[in-house]
């Protein structure tokens, strides 16, 4: 059974989406895939999952697209403006999907809308100006009379497997660099928010992706082993945990993969800071998203001179903070993506309290909602302290030395950003010399991206990076060309 698009059953009021394969919509014959309300806990959607040969067929059809060619490198930059075009007409769609399938606020929702418009854009540019090297050949002993040049090729077959946490954006940074790229792209959303994938699934195919260069796949967790064990599937793009990256890069062998993993953020609070302009950037990187966000400040290191103000200050601002429907626009804080989650976070705070930690504000949970929570007196030995809590939590740390913070963040197992406010400028690239993290921004919070820019970790939270102009040099290879005249 084939459909062009989503179905909704009026008996339910929900949306159904199928499997992309070779640019029809196909029903999923494993089963359906409840996807809920994260606030409201009804089902809001469904997806059919893919049986293995459909999945088999999914990359039958990618290498067939691959094989045939991609658009030439200006076709592909046009239809991912066009998209972009077709993007800002859907907006408060997309907008009012993520609200209810993701549980995003309002802002959070238009703010992936945005970010997601700029990666279109930035990819269609990259798209057409692709290009490799000149060789200087005649600078070789006895090669005169010889020229050499570089192409930069695609790969062939790319999966991208991404979360839930960014339904829109991570998804475009990594199917819209693929394209421009001139690969073909089986793309695996969270069965948590697989409709905006959907959604701009069809934007793409309206904007003119031939059939072939992008499928999407629903599936059981114990299915996309299929997907890993097939080698026409050349690269692996991967947004998610630590210990899933670590299985996939283990399926992939010699095949190239790019991670972003795991997580603790940290932030870095000097003596010498501006507050009025450090604090507001530390809430929103703290709570976004309800801290459901990599890089969201989870370790708020604060220098001891100014413990006391810092404490005070963002104790008030966090309890101050709107919680609740994310369908209401004055709520800043909506709920995690599961009950389970929730629970989960609130054990953590509960275990950080009764070991000696002070609870600031909040942490009360009701059913997926956590109240932004903000602790001190925390350890190492909490798991709040040494896990990823992936929630609505901040917990302030002093410190004396910048040493001393440095030390702290490097001593973690992971790598991914940190924030550093400071005026001295020399304490600044100190930090930016010795944190062994991908990213480093001073003056602004470890949650700080511009899309434009490469993003990625080091150490276990994982290696290569996204940001269009990176991708799509991770998602090509280059070949040398000779000519002897």
């Amino acid at each position: 059974m084939t459909s062009s698009g989503p179905q909704t059953h009026e008996t339910e009021h929900a949306i159904t989406f199928g499997l992309l394969i070779d640019g029809k919509w196909q029903s999923g014959n494993d089963g359906i895939i409840p996807v809920l309300d994260k606030f409201r806990l009804k089902p809001f959607a469904h997806v059919g999952a893919a049986t293995t040969a459909q999945i088999g067929h999914m990359v039958d059809a990618a290498q067939a697209a691959y094989r045939r060619g991609a658009p030439v490198a200006f076709e592909r930059g046009e239809i991912l403006q066009r998209a972009a075009h077709l993007m800002e007409e859907r907006i408060d769609d997309f907008v009012k999907t993520m609200q209810a399938e993701a549980g995003f606020t309002a802002s959070d929702a238009a703010g992936e809308v945005r970010r997601c418009l700029e990666t279109l854009r930035l990819s269609a540019e990259e798209a057409r100006r692709l290009g490799g090297d000149v060789i200087p050949f005649d600078g070789a002993p006895g090669q005169a009379g010889r020229l050499a040049f570089t192409l930069r090729v695609p790969l062939g077959v790319v999966a991208a497997i991404t979360p839930f946490n960014s339904p829109l954006n991570t998804v475009t940074h990594k199917v819209a660099p693929a394209f421009a790229a001139g690969n073909a792209i089986i793309l695996k959303p969270s069965t948590h928010t697989p409709i905006t994938a959907c959604k701009l699934a069809e934007v793409l195919i309206d904007a003119g992706m031939p059939p072939g260069f992008l499928s999407v796949l629903h599936c059981q967790t114990e299915n996309i082993g299929h997907l890993l064990a097939d080698p026409r599937v050349r690269f692996f793009a991967f947004t998610g945990s630590t210990e899933v990256g670590k299985h996939i890069q283990q399926q992939a062998g010699l095949r190239r993969t790019q991670m972003e993993l795991g997580s603790i953020a940290f932030s870095i609070l000097c003596n010498d800071a501006n507050l009025d302009k450090a604090l507001p950037k530390i809430l929103n990187a703290g709570y976004r998203k309800a801290g459901q966000v990599c890089t969201s400040i989870q370790l708020l290191l604060v220098h001891q001179d100014i413990l006391e103000t810092v404490t005070q200050r963002l104790t008030e601002m966090v309890k101050g903070i709107a919680y609740g429907d994310p369908h209401k626009d004055t709520t800043f804080v909506g709920p995690m993506i599961s009950e389970d989650a929730a629970r989960r976070v609130e054990v953590w705070i509960g275990d950080a309290v009764a070991g000696g930690a002070r609870l600031l504000a909040g942490g009360a949970r009701q059913g997926p909602l956590i109240a932004p929570a903000l602790l001190t007196d925390i350890n190492p030995s909490m798991k709040i302290g040494c896990a990823e809590v992936f929630g609505p939590v901040m917990s302030i740390v002093p410190f004396t030395t910048l040493d001393e913070a440095i030390t702290q963040v490097n001593t973690t197992p992971y790598g991914l950003a940190t924030g550093i406010f400071t005026n001295r400028i020399d304490d600044g690239l100190t930090a930016a010399r010795r944190l062994e993290v991908g990213g480093v921004h001073i003056n602004e919070t470890s949650s700080s991206r511009v899309d434009m820019m490469p993003y990625g970790g080091s150490k276990e939270s994982g290696f290569g990076r996204e940001g269009p102009y990176y991708a799509v040099h991770e998602m090509t290879e280059e070949r040398v060309v000779t000519i002897s005249l």
